[in-house]
């Protein structure tokens, strides 16, 4: 996990002064089809305004915070009503993979070429500062837009195995693979990493000079993801150890 970051999504609770904001650079190596060097955030929609310090350009970067992610946030307008869904997605090289029912109207108007756009957001931490002003929260966050594709056929397989290796490692060598009707029931979508911005910052809490010497604790509070327990299905029939997460 990246070391903990300061500033809201927003930059609520920053100082404008240019010395809170402060970049996590991309991580050593990267997957993905294109040059770690191919620019992010470089049109106008996604140009980040409000502390641009924070916006990490690289696609390194973007890959890594979409593949530590498992919950994407897709935003439609559907008649002039702006929905937010939460959706499971995976990030398979430049695109993001997404898969709802077939009868969600939201997803069918998605299918059907609705403007979209997905956000993803990591909480890496709490920054308790010596003020409500300057307390705000540790974070990875990217944002995509543009239209989502639907799969069909060997693509749509392909990419419902791979949004299960994303979500599920290893379980779908294991589980039974989706029947035909199943596969009917589903719609699978594609969004091109064609238009993204990345925001990224870390570091301790921007206290002014004049609250250094308040009686308070000051500091980061890690916000880290962990699995639990395994607790086995009531009705499970064979003697079987469980993932090895």
């Amino acid at each position: 996990m990246v070391a903990p970051l300061t500033g809201g999504p927003d930059g609520a609770g920053s100082q404008d002064t240019g010395s809170r904001p402060r970049p996590v650079g991309p991580p050593a190596g990267d997957t993905g089809d294109r040059a770690a060097t191919a620019a992010v955030g470089g049109t106008d929609r996604t140009r980040v305004r409000r502390l641009p310090d924070l916006a990490v350009h690289d696609r390194a970067t973007l890959h890594a915070v979409l593949d530590a992610g498992r919950v994407a946030h897709l935003a439609v307008a559907d008649g002039g009503q702006p929905y937010a869904l939460p959706v499971a997605y995976a990030r398979d090289g430049e695109r993001v993979l997404v898969h709802g029912s077939t009868g969600s109207r939201l997803f069918r108007h998605l299918a059907a070429g609705a403007p979209a756009c997905l956000t993803v957001t990591l909480l890496d931490g709490l920054v308790l500062a010596r003020s409500a002003f300057e307390s705000s929260m540790n974070y990875r966050c990217a944002m995509v837009l543009g239209t989502l594709t639907p799969l069909s056929g060997e693509a749509k397989s392909a990419a419902l195995h791979r949004l299960s290796e994303h979500l599920l490692p290893g379980r779908w060598a294991e589980i039974r693979p989706p029947s035909a009707k199943e596969l009917a029931a589903t719609l699978v979508l594609a969004l091109p990493l064609d238009e993204c911005s990345v925001k990224v910052s870390a570091g301790p809490p921007d206290d002014p000079e004049d609250d250094l010497d308040r009686p308070v604790w000051a500091g980061v509070v890690p916000v880290l993801e962990s699995y639990g327990i395994p607790q086995p299905d009531p009705r499970l029939r064979h003697d079987l150890p469980p993932p090895e997460w």
